[in-house]
């Protein structure tokens, strides 16, 4: 039985891991695109550890996959919110922002 939830979690975190990669590639500016690198990809991550934890179903190795997903849960957000203050700061317009202040036109 475990092994087949074990697969379920694999199958999940591996589809929203794809996700992720596809996000990366296809959305439009790099504010869009850190969503799904941080949230997709810290899920379909997390998804793939708990696979792992159940999986093996030993102390040692559900304890470092849970403290693993605990720093993922936690670093991501702040990464992100870095990347796109750091994006704000250099001047990187949102996608779907016009370009020119409405007065100039």
């Amino acid at each position: 039985m475990s092994a087949i939830v074990a697969g379920i979690l694999l199958l999940a975190g591996a589809l929203f891991s794809i996700a992720a990669g596809v996000g990366l590639v296809r959305l439009p500016d790099v504010y869009i695109r850190m969503h799904a690198a941080t949230k997709v990809g810290t899920l379909g991550s997390g998804l793939i550890l708990a696979a792992t934890a159940v999986h093996f179903a030993e102390a040692s190795v559900v304890l470092r996959c849970v403290l693993i997903i605990v720093f993922l849960l936690m670093t991501a957000p702040i990464g992100a919110h870095m990347i796109g203050r750091a994006a704000l700061r250099i001047g990187i317009v949102p996608w779907g922002i016009d370009r020119e202040p409405p007065g100039d036109r």
